[in-house]
């Protein structure tokens, strides 16, 4: 079966933040590690603090994991737009971090700047806005 090009890349790319939500659910950052490009960046919602490359991400969310009563992050991608002259896509979504018992403590929205390298969509960029 041969998917149109952007149809090929949304679905890879929604396959791959599945991946990434189940590693969060399960704490398990080595599954994110390969996710992420090698210079990624992370901008986060509440204090925009800047998380720069896979190693630093990797240790922030190896930390997250080990906390007591962790939050749960969920992005749930809404529309993905890949450019038709770059292997490149931007994820525009919803994220939701939940408490241990399920109830919501914050959401807000996102986007996220993939490339495909080597066969493989990772992420280059994610900014997040938190809203509540």
């Amino acid at each position: 079966m041969n998917l149109p090009v952007n149809a090929a890349a949304e679905l890879a790319i929604r396959t791959r933040r599945a991946e990434f939500n189940r590693a969060i659910a399960e704490g398990d950052a080595a599954t994110i590690g390969p996710i992420l490009a090698r210079d990624c960046v992370m901008v986060t919602g509440s204090d925009s603090a800047v998380i720069a490359g896979r190693m630093a991400q990797v240790k922030v969310w190896k930390r997250e994991f080990a906390a007591a009563g962790r939050m749960a992050y969920t992005r749930t991608p809404e529309r993905i737009e890949a450019s038709a002259v770059e292997p490149i896509a931007m994820e525009y979504g919803a994220w939701e971090g939940l408490a241990p018992d399920g109830a919501a403590l914050a959401s807000g929205s996102y986007v996220a700047k993939w490339r495909e390298l080597g066969g493989a969509w990772v992420i280059e960029a994610e900014v997040f806005l938190t809203l509540r």
